[in-house]
């Protein structure tokens, strides 16, 4: 039986007198690929702030790996390996692309000006590496600000993957990204799973791409868990349908 990386148990959360989330309780199995799906409003992208350490909760409890995370901060959540992206891409559009990964290397010593020169061969080969998984590798000394909004978006994903996560929360990510490319994330998604054992929780509107992505989803709807189940179950439940995909 999968054991459980991560534990959300009767998580609320207000901002004032509007509660984005009400006693949500769920599990994302270690090594899978989960998902999250929801309209606008459900208090998905709340939940994921409040897993990583964004936002502290009114009530309930968050276990990672079986130890509470709730009252710890987002730097240290991030050092137990428990990392997310964000709706808009969070890079240095200013500095190149292999550079974005560097810097974003926890735990470094050396100053801001020599930072560069103080990597190690193993570690310049890892970025370079790392940029070749999501497409990139022939763009690595390009100013990241010059790209795509979807290559940027892979960039991200490229960054975050340098930091060696356990559980990496994807917030949307073929949001704004080309249709023709978006198969080929999907890909380079389930081989993060597949081949460098990274559990995904995964907040996504492409319903295509949800349904062919995660092996089990959660729906939320008005800040409170509606459904849970498989890709078939949950494109076959009527309250998702009603709530989220709309009545036909």
């Amino acid at each position: 039986m999968t054991s459980s990386v991560i534990e959300v148990d009767n998580v609320s959360k207000a901002f004032g007198g509007v509660i984005a989330n009400k006693e949500i309780s769920l599990t994302v199995p270690n090594g899978k690929i989960t998902g999250l799906i929801g309209p606008n409003g459900s208090g998905k992208t709340t939940l994921f702030n409040s897993i990583v350490g964004y936002h502290p909760i009114d009530d309930g409890s968050i276990k990672f790996e079986g130890n509470e995370i709730s009252t710890m901060r987002v730097q240290e959540i991030a050092r137990l390996g428990l990392i997310r992206t964000f709706q808009q891409t969070r890079i240095f559009s200013k500095m190149n692309c292999i550079d974005n990964l560097l810097i974003s290397i926890p735990h470094r010593t050396a100053t801001f000006k020599d930072m560069f020169r103080s990597y190690d061969p193993e570690t310049l080969d890892k970025a370079e590496a790392l940029l070749e998984f999501v497409g990139l590798y022939q763009k690595r000394f390009l100013i990241a600000g010059e790209l795509s909004f979807g290559q940027q978006r892979l960039l991200e994903f490229a960054t975050a993957l340098m930091n060696e996560p356990k559980v990496l929360l994807l917030d949307e990510p073929t949001a704004g990204i080309n249709p023709t490319l978006i198969n080929g994330l999907i890909d380079r998604l389930k081989r993060a799973n597949t081949d460098f054992g990274i559990t995904l929780f995964v907040i996504e509107h492409n319903m295509r791409v949800i349904m062919n992505l995660a092996e089990n989803i959660y729906c939320l709807a008005h800040g409170e868990l509606l459904a849970h189940g498989t890709p078939d179950e949950i494109q076959n439940d009527q309250r998702v349908i009603d709530a989220y995909l709309g009545a036909h």
